[in-house]
């Protein structure tokens, strides 16, 4: 889609200067993925790269570079065209200082100044804001959360993570963190979350916990066709595994799952009963099972949350997928240009 959008665009003539661009950066454990996107969040083309995260920041950032050149490159513009850059990243943002305090997913990040590097590298404004409220926004602006007010978007993956709409705008708090739903304490006595406290959302229904209870209970003896999935390969088995063997009606697996989900809706009925919000969006690896996932956690919500926020709020799936971090990120830029916030 993105290469038809660039062909439409170099041969037709638009007017780069007219139109609204931002480049957008989403930077994961993994991946790199980078975009041009047009007002109001159409990507025109994209470039994606591996993280290759264990090589530092200096590399992590060398990559981000490459990328944002290539992206343009690609999209026939130059970096003068754009309104600014935005960068979403998985962890604790200091939004306002365009610092990356810590990040989960990136070993040794500690207080990076990454908007300072990436701003004096391109000369052009640039904006740095958690990933999951990158993914609020667009959910919030083009995907399944279009019409709403008020909207919590979930992230469930290897980690969660969160954003939060409010009166029709991103609340990201006093600094920029606001929204770590994964990190809500569900069971003060459950498993040790990697943030250090014990019974965390995250720890008890993400894809990492969901893959940690299988191998778990099947070392304890019990039987399941994951081993088969895996050629017995325990260090194989992963959420998708599990959501694989509960899709054709594995007990254990099926059972795993809906432990996570009735924890997901734990952390959902929370969420209920503090925001009342119209919809929760449910975005990340996790919620490719669909149903599997949502049914039980709504079930929970129905039967925990108070009865009317409980009976207002839909439970949704995302539809922006992948590009939604991108794409929110770009739609950050447009705003904080829009109410003359710009970085330079």
């Amino acid at each position: 889609i993105g290469e038809i959008y660039t062909k439409i665009l170099r041969e037709s003539n638009v007017s780069r200067d007219k139109e609204r661009l931002a480049l957008s950066l989403d930077v994961g454990g993994t991946k790199i993925l980078a975009a041009l996107v047009s007002h109001p969040g159409h990507v025109l083309c994209e470039k994606l790269s591996p993280t290759m995260a264990d090589g530092g920041v200096e590399a992590v950032v060398d990559r981000m570079v490459t990328l944002v050149s290539d992206t343009l490159d690609e999209g026939g513009v130059d970096i003068s065209h754009v309104e600014g850059m935005g960068i979403a990243v998985a962890g604790a943002i200091d939004t306002n200082a365009g610092i990356v305090t810590a990040s989960p997913n990136l070993p040794n990040w500690r207080d990076v100044p990454l908007v300072n590097i990436l701003a004096d590298r391109f000369k052009t404004a640039v904006y740095v804001v958690n990933d999951a409220s990158a993914a609020a926004l667009a959910e919030h602006l083009r995907g399944a959360g279009r019409g709403t007010s008020n909207m919590v978007y979930l992230t469930v993956s290897t980690g969660i993570g969160g954003g939060i709409v409010i009166d029709g705008e991103l609340y990201i708090g006093t600094d920029g963190c606001a929204g770590e739903i994964g990190h809500m304490v569900i069971d003060s006595h459950g498993p040790r979350c990697n943030c250090g406290n014990d019974g965390c959302l995250e720890a008890l229904a993400s894809g990492t916990a969901v893959a940690r209870e299988a191998v778990r209970r099947l070392k304890r003896g019990e039987q399941s066709q994951l081993l088969e999935l895996v050629e017995g390969k325990l260090e194989d088995i992963d959420a998708r595994v599990v959501g694989i063997a509960a899709s054709v009606g594995d007990s254990l697996a099926l059972d795993i799952i809906t432990r996570g989900s009735r924890y997901l809706g734990l952390g959902m009925v929370n969420l209920v009963n503090i925001f009342n919000p119209e919809r929760i969006v449910v975005g990340g690896g996790l919620s490719h099972m669909g149903e599997m996932l949502l049914g039980p956690a709504r079930q929970v919500v129905r039967e925990k949350a108070f009865k009317l926020p409980a009976q207002s709020v839909s439970i949704v799936t995302s539809e922006l997928g992948d590009e939604a971090g991108v794409i929110g990120a770009a739609m950050f830029v447009f705003q904080a240009c829009d109410k003359g916030f710009p970085y330079s």
